[in-house]
Formats: C-alpha cells, structure tokens, sequence
C-alpha cells in the first residue's frame, strides 16, 4: 500500500534531489508541510531555508526519475503485503520517530504492523563461531516467546541465525533492515530466509527498489536497526564492525546495549568485551535481558506468555501423557517438572518423554527458570531447582 501516485511521486523526487541531505529535507518538510507544498514553494523562501544550490536543484527533475520512480510503483503494486510508509504518516514507527534521524520514506513487506511492537535487535559478526550461531538463535528464540520482536540485519553469521530463532519461536516474529531495495536479496543465500520473514514478519528497506546493496548502505541500514528497537544485543563482533556501529547508535538514541561474553582468545568476543568495558550490560541468556527491562518494558505479561497458555475454560493445558503431580505441600505441580525429573536432562530427552513441540518445551523450561523452579546447566542440560 502505497500513497497516491502523486504524493509518492514527490516523496521520492524529494528524496532523489541531489545534495539535499536527510536533515534539510526535514527543515522543508517542517516548514511547509508537505513534499508538494516543498516544490511549490517560491524560491525565495526556499533559499531562505536551505540555501541557494539545493534551491536550484529542487528546481530540476533527478536525472533518470522518471524510470526509477516507475520502477518503485510497479513493485508496490506488486502485492498486496508491499507498503509505503512516509514520515508523515500515523503508521510510520514511533521509536524511530524519536530518532535524531529517522529516514524520510519505509519500504516494506510483510505486516508493517510489526515494526510498532515492543522489539529488540540482535546483531553480531557475519563470521560467527559455532557457539555464537547457537547463542544469538536461542537468544532470539526466547525473546520471541515472551512477545517480543526480534530485529537484525538479515546478514549472514549471527543475523540470520537470529531471524531464525525468531521464526522459529511462535512469537510476533522478526523483522529484517536490509541495505539494498526490496526487490533484491543480499545475500542471495538468505533468499529462502527473506521470503519467510515477508510472511511472518517484516522486510523494510529505505532504499528504492532497484537499489543495490552498495557498502555505503549499511550504515545507514544499521541506524535503522537500532531505532527501531528498545535495545540492541551484540552476541560477537570484532573491534572494527557493522554491530559495534550499531550499538553506538542504539547508545546515542538513549536505547540499553547489550554484549554477548565470549573467550578472550576469540577475535569475534573483542567487540563484545570493548562494549562492556565501555558500560554495556554483559548478557549470558536471555532472562538477563528481561530482568533489566522488565516490568516496565515488558510486552507480554506474566499470566499471557507462552508457556502459560490458557484454554477457552481457563485451564493450563496439561503435558500429553503426563499427569500433574504433588509437590511437598499438596499443590499439584507443572507436568513438565515430572517428566523432568530429579536428575539433570537434555532437551532432546525431556521431548522423547513429552512429545511437545520444541517450541512448546522451550517456553514452558523458560517459564520454570523464571519462577526460578528450574535451571539451566553447562551442556543444554537442565535440571529441578530444590524446594527452599
């Protein structure tokens, strides 16, 4: 969904005039109101806001607009999930609003819906260590399941291993800031990846259509990234990185960073531990984070997370096969804390016992550790906390 093509027509002529920076196209638009109103403007009055050069070049048509601008209504009428948001609509995401330099136009496809969510970002090296894939998938997963968002860059190493544990959560899904057009995939091996994300999630792009992912386009990809997002979590990066860059940004805009520990002989844990040097919160799982966000940026609230689902009675739906049994006191305790035993057990285990879904399982294990019933030990294992 698109504005009208006239209105988009002068969103992206503003967009294309040559030297007019984002900020002095803020300046037009505050002073009169509309892309429309910038180009129907006197030039005096233009002169007196921005200057005499991007007055005249206001005055000529972009080199090539006319194709380009073609090229930009065709793919959103492409689909009824391609949209457009302006910088002056109720749509456009409120966290990056409050950013010093929110972009002035949102390409995106999926649920737009989405980037108004309680989220957080997850980014890291595109070089990942084996434990670093496992962290930021498990991070993003469990994140997912307590409602929210998980945001990242759709690269390759830790951000796709993020998307994936988002997707992978049942949550409100994931949304990826990519640094080229939306009608292009960069990497071409996230392609598959890119077209879940647009069926349960969001891409967004502020670059037109027919964009190419140039290396200039990053950084601005990643400010994005951060904006959008009540913190940004590096789980590895090295000492000159894309990550360290967008927690800086995240830090600048007054959102929380966190860093991922890692070994100190691992040049991907360099970033990391410069980050905690510098005062970002050291994270070793995801409850870290929503104990520093919680209770008051917490999106789904205790009674409602997965994990403690209700039926249409009420009830907690009980473990199939698995009765409840007593705790000391005569309360009935959850189904999983009996399959679980007393002794430490792997997930793979505690599914061939269940027959739950990992995602199910994975929920209802984080919803113990939260209550603090549950612990989770070296080797994926985990293990009954006893009674105090």
């Amino acid at each position: 969904m698109a504005p009208d093509a006239a209105e988009f027509r002068a969103w992206f002529r503003l967009l294309e005039t040559p030297g007019l920076g984002r900020a002095p196209a803020r300046v037009l638009l505050a002073a009169c109101g509309s892309p429309q109103a910038v180009f129907e403007a006197r030039p005096e009055t233009l002169r007196s806001l921005v200057g005499a050069e991007i007055t005249q070049a206001l005055g000529q048509v972009p080199e090539h607009f006319e194709e380009r601008v073609a090229a930009a209504l065709a793919w959103c009428d492409g689909g009824t999930d391609r949209h457009v948001i302006t910088l002056a609509d109720a749509a456009y995401p409120p966290s990056l609003l409050a950013t010093a330099d929110p972009p002035l136009m949102l390409y995106a496809q999926g649920d737009p819906a989405r980037l108004r969510l309680p989220s957080l970002a997850l980014v890291g090296s595109r070089s990942a260590t084996a434990q670093g894939l496992d962290n930021a998938h498990s991070f993003a997963q469990a994140l997912g399941q307590q409602g929210w968002v998980v945001v990242s860059g759709l690269a390759l190493g830790i951000d796709g291993a993020a998307h994936e544990g988002a997707l992978q959560a049942g949550g409100p899904g994931t949304v990826a800031v990519v640094g080229c057009g939306l009608d292009r995939c960069y990497p071409p091996a996230h392609r598959a990846l890119a077209q879940r994300i647009a069926a349960n999630g969001v891409l967004v792009s502020e670059f037109a259509p027919g964009m190419p992912p140039l290396a200039e386009n990053f950084p601005r990809r990643n400010r994005i990234i951060a904006g959008l997002c009540q913190g940004t979590v590096v789980v590895e990066a090295a000492l000159r990185s894309g990550s360290l860059l967008t927690a800086r940004l995240a830090a600048e805009a007054g959102r929380e960073v966190f860093a991922v520990p890692g070994s100190i002989h691992a040049p991907q844990s360099r970033g990391c531990h410069a980050l905690i040097k510098q005062g970002a919160k050291l994270v070793e799982s995801a409850q870290d984070i929503l104990d520093e966000l919680r209770p008051e940026a917490g999106p789904v609230a205790l009674a409602t997370r997965p994990g403690r689902r209700r039926t249409a009675t009420g009830e907690q739906p009980a473990l199939p096969g698995l009765e409840p049994a007593a705790d000391a006191g005569g309360a009935a305790e959850p189904p999983l804390l009996a399959a679980l035993g007393h002794e430490p057990c792997t997930l793979d285990a505690l599914q061939a016992r269940t027959g739950w879904p990992t995602a199910e399982l994975n929920a209802q294990l984080l919803t113990l550790e939260l209550e603090g019933r549950v612990a989770r030990l070296p080797g994926g294992l985990f293990q009954r906390r006893s009674a105090a």
